[in-house]
C-alpha cells in the first residue's frame, strides 16, 4: 500500500517502526543468508521484535494487514515467527477480535508431545481453520513455505503469508505461483534507500 494512502496515525506507527528496524535490526556488511546466498546487508529482526516498542508497533501493523474476513490462527516457522505471534494474539484479544497462535518446528520433537505444529491445546487442530503464516524477514520464501505446507497438511486453509520485511529476492514470485497472497510491511529497498 502506498504510505500516502495510510491514515495519519497508522503512517506515524509505520514510520516509527521503520526507524526502529533501521536502528536495531538493519546492518550493512557481507553475510551468508539462510538461503545460502551472500548479501551486503542483513536484517536481524530479533532486536526489534524483542523490544517493548518494537513488539507493540509490529503487532499493530501486522494485525491491521490481516484480511477483514475471519482469521482463526496466525503462526509460522520457529524462531522468527514465534516472536510475532504472541503480541498479535494479545492485541487481537484487546481489540475483541481474538486470533490464536501456533508455530511450526523445523523438525518434529523427539520427546514430549512429538509435534511438528506446536502451541495448540489438547484436541485442538488446524483442520478447517483460516490461517495466516507470519515471517520476520522473507528472502526466497522457502522458510515460510515450510510452515505453509505444515499448516496445509494439518488441514488449514492458508489465506496469506505476511512478512515484516521482504528482501525482494523471490518470495513474491514463489507465493504467486503457489496461489497464496503475500504481503510485507516493508521492503529491503526502503532500508537500502534510507542508507
Amino acid at each position: 500500500m502506498d504510505p500516502l494512502q495510510i491514515p495519519e496515525n497508522k503512517r506515524k506507527i509505520r514510520a516509527r517502526a521503520f526507524a526502529l528496524i533501521k536502528e536495531r535490526s538493519f546492518f550493512r556488511g557481507r553475510i551468508t543468508l539462510a538461503s545460502g546466498k551472500e548479501s551486503d546487508f542483513y536484517l536481524d529482526m530479533k532486536p526489534t521484535m524483542l523490544s517493548p516498542e518494537g513488539a507493540t508497533l509490529l503487532a499493530e501493523l501486522l494485525l491491521d494487514k490481516l484480511p477483514d474476513s475471519q482469521v482463526d490462527y496466525v503462526g509460522g516457522l520457529a524462531v522468527g515467527a514465534v516472536l510475532l505471534v504472541s503480541p498479535i494474539n494479545m492485541l487481537s484479544f484487546i481489540r475483541a477480535r481474538p486470533i490464536f497462535g501456533f508455530f511450526v518446528r523445523k523438525e518434529i520433537k523427539d520427546h514430549g508431545t512429538k509435534r511438528l505444529i506446536d502451541g495448540l491445546a489438547k484436541g485442538e487442530t488446524l483442520q478447517g481453520k483460516r490461517v495466516v503464516v507470519l515471517e520476520d524477514v522473507t528472502t526466497t520464501g522457502g522458510s515460510s513455505m515450510i510452515a505453509v505446507k505444515a499448516a496445509q497438511e494439518a488441514g488449514a486453509d492458508v489465506i496469506m503469508v505476511l512478512s515484516v520485511v521482504d528482501r525482494q529476492d523471490g518470495a513474491t514470485e514463489l507465493y504467486e505461483k503457489a496461489g497464496i497472497p503475500f504481503v510485507a510491511l516493508f521492503t529491503a529497498s526502503e532500508f537500502l534507500a534510507a542508507g
